[in-house]
């Protein structure tokens, strides 16, 4: 909507009046201009203000349209209510008609004696949907136009207050002091008061706690005594007026005064021109009737300053003075301009840092459910004796921080035992991170446990940090430990006693605290034996030893396992598959799966992926050759390998087979045969077996 006259003389006239019969501001009234909208809310942002909760922020609002006084809901929560019934649209008003909002009503009433005032010819006065003032629009283009004879040019009428200044550059900006030597000590002065509320407004998290700093940091300059920070509730909407103004900090001087609404007239030459405006005799100010607060301020000056940055408006900071003999000035204005233009830096600041403390947060929430997520997928699976043993181990070591060697062959899951050693440890927030020693060669390797400095070696481009580092205060898993080069285990045993180290090719002492978990396939003792591994590593890696057990020693648990894998890789590859058929499963149980768990995930995986239905059946199993000379035989258990001898000889002889196949390593040997090494002792006492020449 956009309302225009055009004529030789443009007429403002006072040709209504709302008056409120009854409700929280019984006896109120105000007069209606025809070139202005008039609304009615909550917030003390609006013309008249109504406080009721009842009553919405902006409740509705009364305008002139085509000859005809008209009032519009603005969507207000309970309705704008004309003879009991809620409106829609728009409705006409005319003499003595009544609307209700909450437990107010407000009269209309037709003032035919209202003051005219004339504006210069060919002055266009227009009221847009926004609701901005044009004729304010209109005085301030004067004002920019013959700046020295303002007060001349004041024929938007005599009822406005007077602008004295308007201040559209910041002053402190690139100011040469050099050459403003008249007002160098009081410039200097103010820069240095604007640089210590700079410094106070960077220190503070919460936006109402700065706006008090600003207007506290402008009474120590300004001749203010009552002073408002307010901000638009969305500074990106298309459309910006003093309606969308929140208060967000209000102070005075004098504890009793409370904040009212400021002349609308002011405000939009603020907005519309974004400078900072010195206005006096607001007490003239036609738009309020004598019984406004803003009266009752006995406000005698004011200072607009437009909170801003270079592409948009955040709000506005509103400086008052009651003293006639102490006025706000232009210097005060423009000073206020500048401290607005910190305060929008500091907001934008704010807001930045709220954006990335809630990135952080969400951040964090990923994190845990991905950590959630691998506690799931590191759960070690099955039902067997051994895995129960192993978990109740681990949940007996992980707290400790002990260092913790894992020995079993190529596949059985030494990693997975590793990481659920870290997910049960007290470094379970910190990193879990893996290297495989046997992947690189010796500088490769050193390089990437400790680290190198740029231009240590060709290639050398920049720092690298290495594992350790990225491992500090959390969990550090070396598999195929074995493989280390003498150099690399010298340096690795001084990290595993506590002692600093040095990058590749630096100087600088470096100190971590990460707990160092060891996994190896080799036989680590003849590689002591051998001098291929060093003696004092091997005892400091074994502080705690853990061996899992091949998947062929624990068959209960390849069912357990397959049907794991399965839904696990059904949910990844987007399949359906839900059974494995029994024929099938006997398949799985009876090869000898020489590969160990690794290889069973990956059949499984592969028989999702190929399965053409919903079962999984013998066709679908893929298996290799390797394992079939380890499957187990029905005839191993027929008369023609029966021997007719006691158990104690059976048992001697599996004690013995088993002290073979650990090269006689006693406790290795006693947790495979699922005894105390004290009860390994006195059983080869009293088979009286000695350890053999060979194995020593």
């Amino acid at each position: 909507m956009k309302i225009s006259r055009e004529s030789d003389t443009a007429i403002i006239k006072t040709t209504a009046q709302l008056m409120i019969s009854s409700g929280p501001a019984e006896g109120t009234s105000i007069p209606l201009h025809s070139g202005q909208i008039t609304t009615i809310g909550r917030a003390t942002t609006n013309r008249l203000v109504i406080p009721d909760e009842i009553c919405s922020r902006n409740h509705c609002e009364v305008f002139f349209d085509s000859g005809i006084w008209k009032l519009r809901d603005l969507g207000s929560r309970n309705g704008t209510r004309v003879n009991g019934e809620p409106i829609s649209g728009d409705i006409q008003l005319t003499e003595g008609r009544e609307f209700q909002i909450g437990n107010t009503t407000i009269a209309f009433s037709l003032n035919p004696k209202a003051k005219t005032n004339t504006l210069p010819k060919h002055k266009s006065v227009t009221v847009d949907e926004a609701g901005e003032d044009t004729v304010a629009r209109a005085a301030f283009d004067t004002v920019r136009t013959s700046q020295p004879a303002v007060s001349e040019s004041r024929s938007a009428a005599d009822t406005h207050p007077e602008i004295v200044h308007v201040c559209e550059v910041n002053p402190f900006v690139d100011v040469d002091i050099e050459n403003q030597s008249s007002q160098r000590e009081n410039v200097g002065h103010k820069a240095q008061r604007l640089v210590q509320l700079g410094l106070k407004m960077g220190e503070e998290t919460d936006v109402r706690r700065l706006s008090e700093i600003v207007l506290d940091g402008l009474f120590k300059v300004t001749s203010a005594d009552i002073g408002a920070v307010l901000l638009f509730s969305d500074p990106n909407a298309p459309r910006l007026n003093h309606r969308n103004l929140d208060l967000v900090a209000f102070k005075s001087l004098d504890s009793s005064r409370q904040f009212e609404r400021v002349s609308d007239y002011v405000t939009s030459i603020a907005l519309e021109s974004r400078a900072a405006v010195v206005a006096h005799d607001i007490k003239t100010d036609g738009k309020f009737s004598p019984s406004d607060s803003l009266k009752e301020m006995r406000a005698e000056s004011i200072v607009c300053a437009p909170i801003r940055t270079a592409d948009r408006l955040l709000g506005m900071i509103q400086l008052y003075s009651t003293n006639p003999d102490n006025r706000l000035k232009a210097d005060d204005a423009e000073f206020t301009l500048a401290v607005a233009e910190q305060l929008a830096i500091a907001l934008e600041n704010l807001k930045e840092r709220r954006r990335l403390a809630e990135g952080l947060a969400r951040v964090e929430n990923e994190n845990k459910g991905l950590r959630e997520q691998l506690l799931i997928e590191t759960e070690l699976v099955g039902d067997s004796d051994s895995i129960r043993r192993l978990r109740e181990r681990i949940l007996r070591i992980a707290p400790t921080g002990a260092t913790v060697l894992i020995r079993g062959e190529s596949g059985v899951g030494k990693e997975l035992v590793a990481r659920a050693i870290h997910q049960h440890s007290n470094r379970a927030d910190g990193p879990f991170v893996t290297m495989n020693c046997a992947a690189l060669s010796e500088s490769l390797l050193e390089s990437e446990l400790f680290g190198h400095e740029k231009g240590s070696f060709t290639g050398a481009v920049t720092r690298k940090i290495g594992k350790f580092e990225q491992a500090h205060t959390g969990t550090i898993f070396l598999d195929e430990v074995g493989e280390m080069s003498p150099a690399i285990q010298a340096k690795f045993l001084r990290v595993l006693e506590g002692h600093p180290y040095e990058r590749v090719g630096g100087g600088a002492e470096v100190k971590v605290d990460v707990r160092v978990v060891a996994a190896t396939n080799r036989d680590l003792e003849n590689s002591v034996d051998q001098g291929r591994f060093r003696k004092d590593l091997y005892f400091r890696l074994q502080v705690m030893e853990l061996v899992v057990e091949p998947l062929r020693g624990r068959r209960t648990d390849i069912a357990i396992l397959a049907k794991h894998f399965m839904q696990r890789f059904s949910k990844k590859c987007g399949r359906s598959v839900t059974t494995i058929l029994p024929s099938a499963m006997s398949t799985l149980v009876n090869y000898g799966w020489p590969g160990n768990v690794r290889e069973l995930q990956n059949t499984i995986e592969r028989a999702v992926i190929l399965c053409a239905g919903d079962t999984l059946a013998p066709a679908d199993i893929q298996l290799s050759a390797l394992g079939r000379s380890d499957t187990p035989s029905s005839s191993s258990s027929t008369n023609s390998n029966y021997r007719a001898v006691p158990i104690e000889v059976i048992e001697q002889e599996h004690i013995l087979a088993t002290l073979e196949w650990t090269k006689w390593n006693k406790s290795q040997a006693a947790h495979i045969l699922e005894i105390e090494r004290s009860t390994l002792d006195r059983k080869l006492k009293k088979y009286e077996v000695e350890r053999p020449a060979r194995n020593r």
